[in-house]
């Protein structure tokens, strides 16, 4: 009887011990599969947070170009109303330069009150960014001014704006209107 339960034990100890190897085992493949399975996750959250990344990177350039645009089209939203207003300017100067010719006390009143309108106006200008551009006794620059007529000039550099038929302005440093001259030609160089 001894034998036999010492056969007995023997089995449960042999049982015990497969079981102890079986768990063993099945705890090194959870425990590669665990390795494997956070290797996996540590992968897809570093491609989720790049790609959030450049989204959040996306979403600012946006927003900054979209402050540029707006700050572009409230820089230059009044242009084509300005252009309009520059032959007001424009008439305001032709009636000075006339005026002031006439030796007569009513033409002087006048010439004094379209002065300050073209002062006034001037103002407004400034205040919205558009400046006049003298042109006069420069070199010529295709960029703002057109040639209207070449006149034949030996005592200027050819080229030079010698007189301003329309006058040229800007808007915040962007050509409003190219000035109409008439340049010398066959001067010296």
């Amino acid at each position: 009887m001894n034998e036999q339960k010492k056969y007995e034990n023997e089995k449960k100890e042999h049982k015990t011990l497969n079981t102890e190897d079986k768990n063993e085992n099945k705890n090194a493949e959870n425990s590669k599969e665990s390795k494997d399975e956070l290797q996996t996750l540590k992968e897809e959250n570093a491609k989720l947070k790049d790609s959030s990344l450049r989204a959040y990177a996306e979403a600012e350039n946006t927003k900054k170009r979209c402050q540029q645009e707006i700050e572009k089209i409230s820089k230059y939203a009044i242009s084509e109303f300005a252009k309009e207003l520059l032959g007001v300017a424009d008439n305001l100067q032709r009636a000075m330069t006339s005026a002031k010719d006439i030796d007569n006390e009513q033409c002087k009143a006048l010439l004094q009150g379209v002065e300050m309108t073209q002062k006034e106006l001037t103002k407004v200008f400034a205040k919205f960014g558009i400046k006049k551009v003298d042109c006069l006794d420069t070199v010529f620059d295709p960029n703002l001014e057109r040639v209207v007529q070449e006149i034949e000039d030996k005592e200027k550099p050819a080229g030079t704006v010698i007189a301003e038929l329309q006058s040229a302005y800007t808007i915040n440093d962007r050509i409003l209107r190219e000035a109409m001259v008439i340049v010398t030609k066959g001067g010296k160089k």
